[in-house]
């Protein structure tokens, strides 16, 4: 599996748009077969910053994702949200084992 973590910091005055943005694209992206995971995190102490912990059961299951017409809609929707360009970092997952997903 192949776990992505992608950090965004939105402006103050577009949190709850962003949530709701977000939170549709993670239940359509959970539909996908390639996504294990999706889940939306948002920072306790700075509501304004939020991480998407996607895990993805294959190597070519980003691109599959990315080609979605849901992503599209939420790239294109939250781009005037950013506080800052949206940064990410990959990992390769050690446990639980990836046939528990």
């Amino acid at each position: 599996m192949l776990i992505v973590q992608v950090h965004v910091h939105v402006k103050p005055e577009a949190v709850a748009a962003f949530q709701a943005a977000t939170a549709a694209n993670a239940a359509a992206s959970l539909r996908e077969p390639g996504i294990a995971r999706f889940d939306v995190l948002q920072q306790a102490d700075d509501p304004a910053r939020f991480v998407l912990l996607e895990a993805y059961r294959t190597d070519a299951a980003p691109a599959a994702h990315k080609a979605t017409a849901h992503y599209a809609l939420w790239r294109d929707t939250v781009a005037p949200m950013m506080a800052e360009p949206r940064t990410s970092v990959k990992f390769a997952n050690v446990f639980p084992a990836d046939n528990a997903f």
